[in-house]
Formats: structure tokens, sequence, C-alpha cells
């Protein structure tokens, strides 16, 4: 038990070390380290919807103190995912286990194809503004914060590995930019992800707090640190991490085939 406890802080704390710095609120982290330690997965995306509460609301709030955080930018990508985490929390509930985590591995994987395509998008001529720049800019947040809100009910992963290379693609936003946008917006999909999953009763509320205590160290610590990479970094940073998830949240999908 004791065991486990330890493995839970030091996993919410590398969880809010990635939060702050690469804006995906650690859930990608957390879901399949609970699979690991023998949650069944949906109480995994529940508990750490829970503990991305805690991580992101630390993360935000110090990038608000010094003045890295633009709440109309937060609040436009997260007013449609407060309805949107609703749907993704009841298609959860359907999914079988393999199944849900097949889906985020392949969800990790396009995300890696969105942010590389963005960086070729980014090299060629900028087009001529027309009278729609000054809708499209708002469709595109509600588009990639419902998407994300949706993500983040059926994943418990916050739905940064989302937001921010649809950041970067559509909206044209510089990656730490895209990064404390998206860590803000966290606060809101995984508020409303944790209220769905928890009357489902998925939530393990201990375990999440365990986490999410960790993560509260880590996210400060991290935020501190973004604005000072050069944006490569970072951009190296997000998308390898992406990539070795995705591996192994592949393998445990298989793990979990396997055993049905």
């Amino acid at each position: 038990m004791l065991d486990n406890i330890l493995i839970l802080i030091v996993s919410g704390l590398f969880s809010g070390l990635l939060s702050g710095l690469l804006g995906i609120g650690g859930g990608t982290v957390l879901v399949p380290l609970l699979v690991t330690l023998g949650y069944i997965p949906i109480q995994a995306v529940a508990t750490s919807s829970l503990a991305i509460v805690l991580t992101s609301l630390s993360g935000s709030l110090q990038n608000w103190r010094m003045g890295y955080l633009d709440l109309q930018r937060v609040i436009l990508l997260g007013s449609p995912a407060l309805i949107t985490a609703q749907f993704g929390v009841y298609t959860a509930n359907l999914l079988p286990d393999y199944m849900l985590l097949t889906t985020l591995g392949i969800l990790l994987i396009i995300n890696v194809f969105l942010g590389n395509l963005r960086q070729q998008l980014a090299t060629r001529t900028t087009p001529t503004p027309t009278k729609t720049t000054k809708i499209l800019p708002i469709i595109a947040r509600l588009g990639t914060g419902g998407t994300a809100g949706f993500l983040a009910g059926l994943f418990g992963i916050g739905g940064g590995v989302i937001m921010v290379p649809l950041q970067i693609l559509f909206l044209r936003e510089t990656i730490k930019i895209a990064i404390q946008t998206s860590l803000g917006v966290i606060v809101i999909t995984t508020i409303s992800a944790t209220i769905g999953h928890a009357l489902q009763g998925n939530v393990l509320f201990p375990t999440g707090f365990i986490l999410g205590a960790g993560g509260l160290v880590g996210s400060r610590i991290s935020t501190s640190i973004l604005p000072k990479l050069p944006d490569r970094v970072a951009r190296s940073c997000f998308y390898g991490l992406l990539v070795v998830l995705a591996a192994y949240t592949f393998w445990q999908a298989w793990q979990s085939y396997s055993r049905t």
C-alpha cells in the first residue's frame, strides 16, 4: 500500500511537470500508469480527471500571476468544453477497455502529424486576409475547445494533447502561448469531466487527491521554466512525449484485449 502511495505521489509530480511545461494536463501519463497499477480504464480516466483539476489549476494560477495567461482565449476555448465533456463521459462508459486505450493511442499519433503539418504551413506564404478572418478564429476556438472537452471526458487527459496542436494549426499561436492557454482551458474541461464521472461513480477520490497533490508541486516548477525554453525545445519535448506514450498505450490496449 505504501509503495503504491509513493508511486502515486511521484507520478503526480511528474504529471505536474508535464502539465506546466507542455500544457497537456498530465493525463496522458496518469491514465496508462493507473491501468498498470491495476485500476480498470474507466476508473483511471475518471480519477485522472480529478488529479488534473488540481494540477492545471495550480499551473494556471502561476501563469496568471506571471502575466502569461490570456483569460479571453481561455474562456472562448473552455465554454463549449463544459458541454462536450459530458458527451465524452457518456461515450467512455460505453466503450470496452481495449477500445478506450486503442483510441487514446491513435489520438496521440494524430497529434504528432497535426503539429508537423502546422510547421510546414508556417513556412509558406501567408494568405491574403479576407472579410471572414474575424469570424474564423472564433469558430476555430469554439471547435477546438469543444473537441478538447469531449476528449477530456472520454480519455481523462484534460484535452491539451489536441488543444496545443489545433491552436498552432488553426489559430497560428506560438507553441508557448498555445501551451499556456491550453493549461487554463484544462481547468474547465477537467472540472466538467470530473463531475460527470463522479455522477457515474467512476472517480476514486483518495487516489485522485494523492496524484493531484504531487501535481501541484510539479506544475508550479514547470510553469516557471517554460518562458525560458526555446520554442524548438518545447516543441521537441511535446511531440517526443506523444510518440512514447502512444507506443505504451497501444501495448496496454493489446494486453487488455488479450485478457478478454
